[in-house]
């Protein structure tokens, strides 16, 4: 290898150490001009990925594995082809392409007594397992090599996934220390390797989402707000960043959220069709919360019997009326999901919502009752809050609004501690309407409160309802902006100016001298902050903008 070779591999070394993606993809980039390496290739295939980047990442990788097998490294081959595991199940949805991968490590690892590496190869055999005792069993044995090698990386990636097999055995209160201990260590920086962070990160933010543990992915993704700074968003993968974006929704980070969902949509859209369909759901769901129907009817048209989507298209037919409709489809879903996940509780929240609008205030309230006992059971305070919701807006149904209100505080004050905006306001416009008969001047400050939030957000049909019922009671409903119409930066009004003459991204990232990522970074906030949903929108209000300059 030429020397001016080795000078670039080792700067794009250097500057994937430090987080610098964009110097990292040039020096490698630069590397594999001047001569076709393994090293460049998995160089710029790593720094790719992290720039979002992820079929070009994927392909490079790919290439990089079979230039280590040519060239006789069987340990960076097997490095390799368990990244490439990884990425066609979380990314793509490809179980038989990852599980191909797999096997081909741990043939590699055999064939040539690579002991060092069998622990790796063990923590992806037990994410890989179907039964979750014996991939806790696996787990173990990898944790124990990494004791052995004195491998912290191993180790915490294999206490990490411990924790994921305890909770997929139902034992939830056993796994969720593994899964924080993971997590605490990662990110105190006790392992050498980047993929220790993407892997723990996403384990834990899959394992808590799957075992109803909202809270907790929240304060974990709160303490990775340092880390993403240098380094970028660890939840990379198509399916925790899928989570990661409905939990931003949540929160009322909108603007991020559209972002992370976009790129997930962009990565799944080679995958198999339920992640496609999951990652569209996702964005669809953000949709009909900023009150824009018609386009989540779009984004899910054609996937409606996809399981993911079923939750969204119940939403939609109670949108526009169709409690029945929304009903049916929800209980056939029911039938088909674990008992105590968070996706079964959130379709019983639906469901119970449905009851209420079809008029069966008793079938709401069962389920309201349902939700506030598994979620006590299950230590789950998001199921108490909705069913407790659930409860106070069927007792407001019936004329109970004293009772209402009583669990219409309680689910209040569980939304505001676990930070959603949108839930919190949507129960404070309950609590307003039990007050109009009694104390309307009580009502109309309680929705005035919800009607500033939900402008904020841009949460459109909830902010015309509360200002609706300000109307009623007489009150002058004052609106203001929505963050859908923030203002933009000085970089985002270069770059919509950009779109508005017609430039794709690559054009944009030369244009400005910045990464493709960075672009999409920026027109996915430009797109958010106008409230449109393509490109073309946005060209044609950058057009608008030059014409009234």
């Amino acid at each position: 290898m030429s020397s001016d070779a080795e000078t670039l591999l080792a700067t794009g070394a250097e500057a994937l150490a430090a987080g610098d993606w964009v110097g990292a993809r040039d020096a490698f980039g630069a590397a594999l001009a001047s001569e076709a390496s393994a090293e460049a290739l998995d160089g710029l295939g790593e720094a790719s990925w992290w720039l979002g980047e992820t079929h070009e990442g994927v392909e490079l990788r790919e290439r990089a594995y079979a230039a280590f097998r040519q060239q006789g490294d069987a340990a960076r081959a097997v490095a390799t082809a368990l990244w490439l595991r990884r990425n066609h199940l979380a990314n793509f949805g490809n179980v038989a392409a990852a599980a191909g991968w797999l096997a081909r490590a741990r043939r590699l690892v055999d064939e040539h007594d690579l002991g060092w590496l069998h622990g790796r190869v063990l923590v992806d055999e037990a994410d890989a397992a179907d039964d979750p005792t014996v991939g806790e069993t696996l787990a173990r044995q990898a944790y124990e090599l990494g004791l052995r090698d004195e491998d912290l990386d191993l180790q915490l990636c294999a206490l990490s996934q411990i924790g994921a097999t305890l909770i997929g055995q139902g034992r939830i209160a056993d796994g969720l220390p593994y899964l924080d201990e993971a997590m605490a260590g990662t990110l105190g920086g006790e392992g050498r390797h980047r993929d220790t962070v993407v892997f723990t990160s996403c384990t834990t933010m899959i394992s808590c989402t799957t075992c109803a543990e909202f809270e907790r992915a929240v304060q974990w993704i709160r303490a990775t707000d340092r880390l993403s700074q240098r380094y970028g968003n660890p939840f990379l993968y198509a399916e925790c960043r899928l989570l990661y974006g409905s939990v931003l929704v949540s929160l009322g980070d909108w603007v991020q959220a559209e972002e992370e969902l976009r790129s997930a949509v962009a990565t799944s859209r080679d995958g198999l069709p339920a992640l496609r369909a999951e990652a569209l759901a996702s964005l669809a769901s953000l949709r009909l919360d900023q009150g824009r129907i018609e386009e989540a009817e779009r984004l899910v048209a054609g996937l409606e019997d996809q399981p993911a989507v079923v939750p969204m298209v119940a939403r939609i037919h109670l949108l526009r009326g169709r409690p029945e409709t929304a009903a049916n489809a929800l209980r056939r879903q029911l039938r088909q999901v674990a008992e105590g996940s968070l996706e079964r509780l959130l379709l019983l929240d639906t469901l119970g919502r449905a009851e209420l609008d079809r008029g069966d205030t008793a079938a709401g309230a069962d389920h309201g009752i349902h939700l506030m006992e598994r979620g006590a059971s299950l230590g789950c305070d998001l199921a108490v809050a909705y069913g407790a919701r659930l409860r106070g807006e069927a007792m407001l149904a019936v004329g109970d609004a004293d009772g209402a209100r009583a669990h219409l505080d309680q689910a209040l004050a569980v939304f505001a501690r676990l930070s959603m905006p949108l839930e919190a306001q949507r129960t404070r416009l309950l609590l307003a309407r039990s007050f109009v008969e009694d104390e309307p001047a009580v009502a109309a400050d309680e929705a005035r409160t919800a009607l500033t939030t939900f402008d904020a957000l841009g949460a459109q049909r909830d902010a015309n309802a509360a200002a609706d019922l300000l109307r009623s009671l007489g009150t002058r409903a004052s609106r203001g902006g929505s963050r859908g119409r923030q203002t933009l930066t000085d970089r985002e009004q270069e770059v919509l100016a950009l779109l508005g003459e017609g430039l794709s991204n690559p054009q944009i990232a030369d244009r400005l001298y910045i990464s493709r990522r960075t672009v999409e970074q920026h027109v996915a906030r430009v797109l958010s902050k106008l409230g449109v949903d393509n490109r073309a929108a946005a060209a044609a209000e950058a057009v608008r903008q030059q014409e009234r300059t």
